[in-house]
């Protein structure tokens, strides 16, 4: 799959503001925040979308799904899956599937896909717990983003042309697994917290390297790329459910 998420001051660096490393990330954050000297134990929830949030499907398929193009981009993720193509081509190729996507088949694709239950339940928890909680995936930017209406703090994706389309996609701006890290240090500093604080939740490979690089990490749902790497793993339909593995763990 193209697996490729509340304090009171700053607000969360935009795409334009990365490093030049990661200057093609887009992303949206709703609020920013910086870590109070009375609130040491902040953590910051990183999540997967593909795989993860969404259960046994992608954005990709489910925006595609509303254009009758569901096989065609299910092909595609198994290709990516299988190591056949990387994000920049996926990325492509999808952009010429959406010739005629509309902002009304984005809205639809997202209120149709199969979420895990209580999504929100979780960010609200751990907003009231003073963490933070943001999405990373290198699905498309227009889609991710509308979590943050969900409650994550944070969402960056591949960077795509406004819908409907009217210029390519610029592979540039197409996220990678190392492009994840990247982000998540970025917001570690925009929130105020250390890469010790943080908490990983994926399913594949894309997730490899930053579970890699956080102490605690949760695999979701997760195919054998993970396997050995994630401090615990959960199988089901409720993020609530693999949240509680590590919602003591502060």
């Amino acid at each position: 799959m193209f697996h490729v998420k509340h304090g009171e001051t700053a607000s969360v660096q935009q795409a334009s503001e990365y490093p030049a490393s990661i200057k093609g990330v887009s992303g949206q954050g709703r609020d920013g925040y910086t870590r109070l000297a009375s609130c040491p134990m902040a953590r910051l929830h990183l999540f997967d979308l593909d795989g993860t949030l969404l259960h046994g499907s992608s954005a990709p398929v489910e925006i595609s799904r509303q254009l009758g193009l569901e096989a065609e981009t299910v092909a595609l993720d198994r290709e990516i899956s299988a190591g056949l193509i990387g994000p920049p081509e996926y990325a492509a190729r999808v952009h010429a599937l959406w010739a005629d996507l509309t902002e009304a088949h984005v809205a639809a694709a997202f209120e149709g896909a199969p979420w895990l239950a209580r999504i929100r339940e979780v960010w609200a928890e751990i907003r009231g717990q003073g963490d933070y909680c943001a999405v990373i995936s290198l699905s498309p930017s227009f889609f991710v983003e509308r979590l943050t209406g969900w409650g994550a703090h944070a969402a960056h994706g591949s960077r795509f042309p406004a819908v409907p389309f009217t210029e390519p996609v610029d592979p540039a701006g197409v996220l990678s697994a190392a492009a994840k890290v990247l982000i998540a240090d970025r917001l570690c500093e925009e929130f105020g917290v250390e890469r010790a604080d943080c908490v990983a939740y994926g399913d594949s490979l894309s997730d490899k390297d930053l579970f890699g690089a956080v102490p605690v990490s949760v695999a979701v749902n997760a195919d054998g790329h993970l396997t050995g790497l994630a401090t615990h793993s959960y199988i089901g339909m409720d993020l609530w459910e693999a949240y509680e593995l590590v919602r003591s763990g502060r």
